[in-house]
C-alpha cells in the first residue's frame, strides 16, 4: 500500500471519527443561517412567503403544508428520507418584515425568516433555523452540512419562483403580535 493510500485511509478514517463523535455529543439544536437576494418589491417576496401551502412547490423535502387558521400550520415532508409530521404555530408576524414560528409537536423546530428592502425591485431574504437532529440519517445530514445545502436550494427555488412569477401568488398582510 502506497503512501497516498494510507494517508487517504487515515483522512477517511479521521473524519468518520470526528462524525461519530459529533453525533454522540449533538443533543443540542442546530442552527441554520442563509440569504438570498431577490429582484422583486420586498412586499412580493413577502406576500409570497406567506402563502404556506405553496411551500412544497420551492421546498424539495416538504410535501404538504395545510394552513390551520391565521397562525396554525401542519406540515408533512421526507426528513433524511423519513416521513415525519409536526405542527407549528406562528409566533410573530410583521408584514414586509417577518416571520417568526416554532413548531408545537413532532419535530421541534423554530426560526425567523425577515425581509429586507435593498431597493425598488431587491430583497434580501434571511432565514434562521434551529432544529433538533433526531435520528441516526438526520445527524449525519447535518454534521455534513445536507441541511445548509437544503435550505440553500430552497431559497434558490423561492428565488426562481417569485422572480419567474414577478407577483406573488396571494398574500396575508395580517399581523401577529410576539408571543
Amino acid at each position: 500500500m502506497g503512501v497516498a493510500s494510507v494517508g487517504a485511509l487515515l483522512a477517511g478514517g479521521l473524519l468518520v471519527s470526528m462524525l461519530a463523535k459529533k453525533m454522540r455529543e449533538s443533543t443540542t439544536t442546530s442552527t441554520i443561517e442563509e440569504s438570498i437576494d431577490l429582484n422583486v418589491p420586498v412586499s412580493t417576496a413577502y406576500n409570497q412567503w406567506t402563502q404556506f401551502e405553496e411551500f412544497p412547490r420551492f421546498m424539495a423535502s416538504v410535501e404538504e403544508v395545510k394552513q390551520v387558521d391565521n397562525t396554525h400550520l401542519h406540515w408533512r415532508a421526507k426528513v433524511a428520507g423519513k416521513a415525519k409530521e409536526w405542527d407549528a404555530e406562528i409566533t410573530e408576524q410583521i408584514p414586509d418584515a417577518r416571520i417568526a414560528w416554532r413548531s408545537t409537536s413532532g419535530v421541534h423546530n423554530e426560526g425567523v425568516v425577515t425581509f429586507h428592502k435593498l431597493g425598488d425591485n431587491r430583497t434580501k431574504v434571511m432565514l434562521r433555523m434551529d432544529y433538533d437532529p433526531q435520528t441516526v440519517g438526520e445527524k449525519v445530514a447535518d454534521a455534513l452540512g445536507g441541511v445548509k445545502l437544503s435550505a440553500k436550494g430552497n431559497l434558490k427555488r423561492f428565488k426562481q419562483l417569485v422572480e419567474g412569477r414577478g407577483v406573488e401568488t396571494g398574500a396575508w398582510r395580517g399581523s401577529v403580535a410576539r408571543h
